[in-house]
Formats: C-alpha cells, sequence, structure tokens
C-alpha cells in the first residue's frame, strides 16, 4: 500500500466539516477566544467593532432615582425664583402677543371663551394641567428603564437638558401668562373652578402655597416639551396601535389645554417644542461626537488579516515535496495523509 501526502499525489481530502454545518449552507461564523457556541454575536455586529457586542449596562435605579429627585429640586427652586421686574415680564408677554396677532396665530381667546361657559370642560382641563405631566413623565421614564433599556439614556439625557434649557429661558425671559395681563381680555379658568379641586388663585399650587412657585415661569412652555417628549417615545416604542395613537394625541391635547386655561401663550408652545429640538440634538451629537470607544481585539486595526485555518510552513512543505512518495517526514506539523493508492502516471504530454 502507498501512502502519499496530499500535497504531493493524490487528490486532497476536503477537510472535516464543523460541527452544526448543512450541506451547501454558508460556514459558521468564526468564535472568539473562550466564546462558547451559544454566545456568538450578529456577524455585522461583530464586524463593525471587530469583537462581540456585550448588552449595555444600565445604571442602578436608585442613582438614577436620586439623580433625578435632585434635578426637580433643583428645577422647584429655580421656578420658585420671583422675578422682580414685573413690568418686563408684562411687556414681554404682550410682544408675544402682538407677534401672534400679526400672524394670526392666536387661539388662547376662543379657547379660553369656551371654558369659561363649559364647566365640564373646563374641571377635567384644570385637572389635566394640574396633575398629568407630574404622573406620565415620571412613568414614560421608569417605563423606558424597564421595557427600552437600549434606548433609557438618551431618553433619560432629553429630557434632563430639556429641563435645564428650560429653566434658563425662566430666569433670563420671565413672561406673564394671559391670566395675569391685565387688559388682554382673558379669564382666569383655574381660579374659576378652585372649588373643585385643590388649588387656589395661583395656578396650580396648592392653597396657601402659592408664594413658593414663580408664575411668570411662562416662556417656554416645559408642560408641552415634556409632552412631547412623552408622545414621541410612546409612539414610536409602544406596542399596541390604541396606545400609540395616544401618545400622538397627549402633545396635542397638552397644547390645547395650556391654551385654554390661561397658563400660556400659543408662542410658549413652541418654544417648548423648540426647547425640547435644541436638547435633542445636543445629546444625539454629543452621542456621535464621544461615542463610547469599545475595547479592540488582537490584531484589530493592524490591517492585516487574521489566519482562519492552520497553515503548513513553508520549509515543511518543501522537504515533503523533495521525499518520494510514502515516507513519513519526521518532526514538524502533523499532516493528513490520504490512504488511496496514487494513481499510474500517465503518458507525457506532447
Amino acid at each position: 500500500m502507498v501512502i502519499a501526502t496530499n500535497d504531493v499525489a493524490g487528490s486532497a481530502q476536503p477537510p472535516p466539516r464543523p460541527e452544526g454545518s448543512r450541506a451547501g449552507g454558508s460556514p459558521p461564523a468564526e468564535r472568539e477566544p473562550g466564546e462558547k457556541a451559544g454566545d456568538q454575536q450578529d456577524p455585522k455586529a461583530k464586524a463593525a467593532t471587530g469583537r462581540p457586542v456585550a448588552a449595555e449596562r444600565l445604571p442602578r435605579w436608585w442613582v438614577e432615582l436620586l439623580a433625578i429627585a435632585s434635578l426637580y429640586g433643583l428645577y422647584t427652586g429655580i421656578r420658585g425664583i420671583k422675578s422682580d421686574d414685573l413690568g418686563t415680564a408684562d411687556q414681554t408677554a404682550r410682544r408675544l402677543l402682538h407677534f401672534e396677532q400679526v400672524w394670526h396665530l392666536n387661539p388662547e381667546h376662543p379657547l379660553n371663551n369656551l371654558l369659561l361657559h363649559v364647566t365640564a370642560l373646563a374641571v377635567p382641563a384644570c385637572y389635566f394641567y394640574a396633575t398629568l405631566h407630574y404622573i406620565l413623565t415620571p412613568a414614560v421614564l421608569a417605563w423606558m428603564y424597564r421595557r427600552n433599556p437600549a434606548h433609557y439614556r438618551r431618553a433619560r439625557s432629553t429630557i434632563l437638558l430639556t429641563t435645564i434649557l428650560g429653566l434658563v429661558g425662566f430666569w433670563l425671559l420671565p413672561t406673564t401668562p394671559p391670566r395675569l395681563l391685565a387688559g388682554a381680555g382673558f379669564h382666569d379658568t383655574m381660579a374659576q373652578v378652585s372649588d373643585w379641586g385643590w388649588w387656589g388663585e395661583d395656578a396650580s399650587a396648592p392653597r396657601g402655597l402659592g408664594g413658593l412657585t414663580n408664575q411668570y415661569a411662562a416662556m417656554p412652555s416645559l408642560h408641552c416639551a415634556w409632552a412631547l417628549w412623552c408622545g414621541f417615545l410612546i409612539a414610536r416604542l409602544a406596542r399596541r396601535p390604541v396606545v400609540r395613537v395616544l401618545g400622538v394625541c397627549y402633545p396635542l391635547l397638552t397644547t390645547l389645554v395650556v391654551m385654554s386655561t390661561g397658563n400660556h401663550y400659543f408662542l410658549d408652545a413652541v418654544g417648548g417644542i423648540i426647547d425640547l429640538t435644541l436638547a435633542a440634538g445636543i445629546v444625539l451629537l454629543v452621542g456621535r461626537v464621544v461615542p463610547r470607544r469599545p475595547s479592540r481585539a488582537p490584531g484589530a486595526g493592524t490591517g492585516t488579516p487574521a489566519q482562519t485555518t492552520p497553515q503548513l510552513p513553508a520549509q515543511g512543505l518543501a522537504a515533503v515535496a523533495g521525499r518520494p512518495a510514502g515516507r513519513i517526514p519526521v518532526g514538524g506539523h502533523r499532516l493528513a495523509w490520504n490512504t488511496r493508492p496514487a494513481p499510474a502516471p500517465g503518458p507525457a504530454p506532447g
């Protein structure tokens, strides 16, 4: 029996088929050192970073809760700082109202008059204004943490930055709300139906605590900014179509409520939308400019393709090629041998 090497005589034997491969199928993706068969990741994600993509760890819930509570305390403190220059606040409000009237963007008067004559609409609108943004906004944030962790960090950073920018607007641009603007023809809806709720004549603040809030913090409308943030996330990520429709309706209803109750102008709502858009743009830009650097795999970025199959050294091939068939080389790498007899040499060409 003649024993010939694969490189000298005889047809080459196909390499052993990896486990789990099928005839005609694509070869399985390579595994990283120490990676088990069940831990393989998406090849596209693997190619983007050079190594398997690990799940992003969320921050601890109590750390997030403490940070949000601290920001809310800061928000309450800054918002409670009253402006001493009420003349400037009135002047800013009248300029906004004049601009709306020139461009026919002033739906506040008809909406405010509607609630004045329809108490059945005024009471739900006041409860909507006084409570829903305090309930739904943290509820959506918790929902993002639990059900949509891949989008949580960006959503949380956006709402926090939106609030901070809104506080800067309250501080730099105090604005008298429509219900407090003398001679403008608006009615204080919440004061008129205060017997139905806990509030008095100081917007949604409880009776006797109106001195703790700044009623001239109208531009931009954080009610509208927070509502648009909630509505966008619900409309995009909710599973049920009915819930997505409610997400679309929530910011629209909020805009109508803040104008009809005499708490904000239409341009205040536009300012809230601009506030949220600016915050989302900053968060997105920072996320792209300062991406998280993944740890590099060995050999990544060198431009040299990794060896996928073991190769015989050139010296070993030369030694095998110089020996007659049937001789087993001593030393070096162990080779694959063909036990079939070598075919008889045919006639020389020509």
